[in-house]
């Protein structure tokens, strides 16, 4: 796995950094792993340092297909960093290599509005629309701030013809959001970590990711959607369908906490193992799953606040 360290580094927005040698040091080493897709692999330090002979390898890797991606925020991630390098330096490889990124992203949108997690060439799970990780989020906070020609995705860095493709694909993006909103008794409630990319069902991934309510993602796609403009009446109604699931689901104890999966039978909170049987109990599954995955999440609770401010804003609006 890529460490926290250097996935800061990627993230930075300091600008007196993407001045210095360093920044571009490692904005050339991510375009040597920028693939022919457009995209980038996952889980690969590329701040790193590489060898000769490193070097050579990956540049051996620049045509492979099966291994670009959106997961663990690979792609937007290089993406971000190398439109703030341009914006230090002009150096145009860095424009055209994230122009390229979005041509990928582009390509990869199903017409239902929803992003697979790899692509072109994808396997099993790998072909859902996902929600998981907040990978399908993260390609529409990137699409909103080109389309808002938000610094560093200004005219400079895309084109008019792109950004206006861009807008399209965010638009269709949060319709595929509501879409897969899962409805119960005719009121939204939340999301699964993926959805299939043709029935826009909840849908399973690996053995211990069961179709499910799911409160990590669902918390982050509804903090999306309170930071939408002029919000219509299916995003408002999509909020408070969540807000309220959220209210209900809440577990007992001192600090809110939610269970990261709910079963979509009874709405109880389960845990699961690699041989894919929903247990109550977080004991009742193998010590290397309870230990190496978070099964609880506390991100629902910072909404309710945003939540408030949210509604208050939105009585205004409507007066």
């Amino acid at each position: 796995m890529v460490g926290r360290a250097q996935k800061d580094i990627l993230r930075t927005r300091d600008s007196v950094f993407f001045k210095t040698d360093e920044a571009r040091r490692i904005g050339d080493q991510l375009l040597l792993f920028q693939r022919v897709t457009g995209g980038w692999p996952k889980n690969i330090d590329m701040a790193k340092p590489l060898t000769a002979e490193e070097a050579e390898a990956v540049q051996a890797s620049k045509s492979r297909q099966d291994d670009s991606t959106i997961d663990n925020h690979a792609t937007t991630m290089q993406m971000a960093f190398l439109a703030r390098l341009f914006q230090q330096t002009g150096d145009e490889r860095y424009k055209a290599a994230f122009c390229h990124g979005v041509e990928y992203l582009l390509s990869g949108q199903y017409a239902n509005g929803g992003w697979p997690q790899f692509w072109p060439e994808n396997r099993g799970y790998q072909v859902h629309i996902t929600y998981n990780d907040d990978a399908m989020i993260n390609v529409m906070r990137l699409l909103r701030d080109v389309v808002q020609h938000v610094v560093p995705y200004d005219t400079a860095l895309v084109d008019e013809p792109q950004r206006q493709r861009c807008e399209q694909a965010f638009n269709n993006g949060i319709d595929c959001i509501l879409r897969t909103q899962i409805v119960v008794d005719g009121e939204p409630t939340v999301w699964c970590q993926q959805h299939d990319h043709e029935t826009l069902q909840p849908a399973k991934a690996r053995s211990y990711e069961l179709p499910s309510f799911v409160s990590h993602e669902s918390a982050t796609i509804v903090a999306f959607l309170m930071q939408l403009p002029a919000p219509d009446e299916r995003i408002v109604r999509a909020v408070n369908g969540a807000m309220k699931w959220f209210a209900a689901h809440q577990l007992e104890g001192d600090s809110p906490l939610w269970a990261r999966f709910y079963d979509l039978q009874e709405g109880l909170p389960f845990f699961c193992d690699r041989d894919g049987q929903p247990r109550r109990r977080l004991e009742d599954i193998s010590e290397e799953r309870r230990n190496g995955y978070s099964w609880y999440s506390k991100s629902p609770a910072a909404l309710f606040e945003q939540y408030e401010k949210w509604k208050e804003m939105k009585i205004k609006e409507d007066k």
